[in-house]
């Protein structure tokens, strides 16, 4: 049997919100896999996949995609993981004349998130929210160093860290 979650179960256990026994008969050779914004290497070769898949399915020849297009989906945050890529990447196939791939718009807002996430995670949304609320000023004394209370050193390493730059919401923009 497999079985997928996106839940911390040995969390629930311990909260008595998840049964041990079923925990422990599920739980015989766990695999975690990082959400997608943290594979980033894993996304072309899924794009191609997925474009495969599809483009048989409606029976279609698509195989190119733009570089400006990959760029766009590399530099996605994925909040639906490889889900949202799929669903993405079958709305593309369905919508494309000719045979490059045609992205339909992404979402360029901070995803919501209904699922509890990391410390890393929640530390990246919100410097990413200051940094668009500051216009993307580090320093001085509305920027968003001061904003968030750390030193202009400290933000720019968690910034590098976290992989954040103007050049990143740009991108995202751009989509």
């Amino acid at each position: 049997m497999v079985a997928a979650t996106n839940q911390d179960l040995a969390g629930l256990v311990a909260d008595k919100q998840f049964r041990m026994d079923l925990y422990y008969r599920l739980n015989v050779f766990p695999i975690t896999v990082p959400p997608l914004r943290l594979r980033l290497d894993d996304i072309p070769m899924l794009v191609a996949h997925f474009v495969h898949k599809f483009s048989q399915r409606m029976s279609k020849r698509i195989p190119k995609i733009s570089k400006h297009a990959m760029n766009n989906l590399m530099h996605y945050l994925w909040p639906g993981n490889v889900r949202e890529l799929q669903n993405l990447i079958e709305r593309a196939v369905i919508l494309t004349k000719g045979d490059v791939l045609q992205l339909p718009p992404l979402r360029s807002c901070i995803p919501i998130r209904t699922v509890p996430v990391t410390l890393a995670e929640a530390e990246r949304d919100h410097i990413l929210k200051v940094l668009e609320e500051s216009n993307w000023a580090v320093g001085g004394k509305t920027g968003a160093a001061a904003r968030l209370g750390v030193a202009r050193t400290t933000l720019i390493s968690k910034m590098k860290k976290r992989g954040l730059s103007r050049d990143m919401a740009q991108r995202l923009l751009e989509v």
